[in-house]
């Protein structure tokens, strides 16, 4: 099976992407070729459209499982075991949101919580003040995070929306009350 050059590029593309979103390339490849495709795909054909080994494919499903992006879907009168994305494009970055939330922030804090305790952190003013503000800041982060994943995803696209409203509000708010 071959791609079309449109599904080729998109899916080119999300490999080089899935680096910033915490899986390797091939992982953010197949996962792409999920998303895209209607129907559900087996592991030789992931492996025969990546041009991948079918371990690699096999790890990569894994990985994919383990993040709850995609989930197995039976396909009648076949005994292989077929992949489909798990949801929307919008319930998939969220569900990548959450996983890094999980995978990243949580541990973050847990760490620079428990540095804060330290007594060579609480004598160290500079230390301390910059342990601190990470904290604070990933705090907001947190929280900003496991609110978006309790809303719709209309919701959400409000509330992206809203984004260059806020800003402009920001600007009224300092032309008008001006730090003295």
């Amino acid at each position: 099976m071959n791609l079309d050059d449109d599904l080729q590029s998109c899916v080119v593309h999300f490999g080089e992407m899935s680096g910033h979103w915490g899986f390797n390339r091939t992982v953010g490849q197949m996962l792409a070729l999920l998303i895209f495709n209607e129907a559900p795909l087996n592991a030789d054909q992931i492996s025969d459209m990546l041009n991948i080994s079918r371990g690699n494919v096999s790890m990569g499903l894994k990985e994919l499982q383990s993040w709850q992006l995609i989930r197995t879907q039976p396909v009648k009168d076949d005994r292989k075991t077929y992949f489909t994305a798990m949801g929307d494009i919008w319930e998939l970055s969220m569900q990548i949101a959450i996983q890094r939330r999980k995978r990243e922030i949580e541990p973050t804090l847990t760490m620079l919580r428990k540095q804060m305790m330290s007594p060579n952190t609480q004598e160290n003013s500079y230390i301390n003040n910059k342990m601190k503000e990470s904290l604070e800041l990933l705090e907001m982060v947190d929280q900003s995070l496991q609110q978006i994943q309790h809303l719709e995803p209309e919701q959400i696209k409000t509330l992206l929306k809203l984004g260059g409203q806020v800003t402009k509000v920001l600007e009224l708010k300092d032309k008008f009350f001006k730090k003295g």
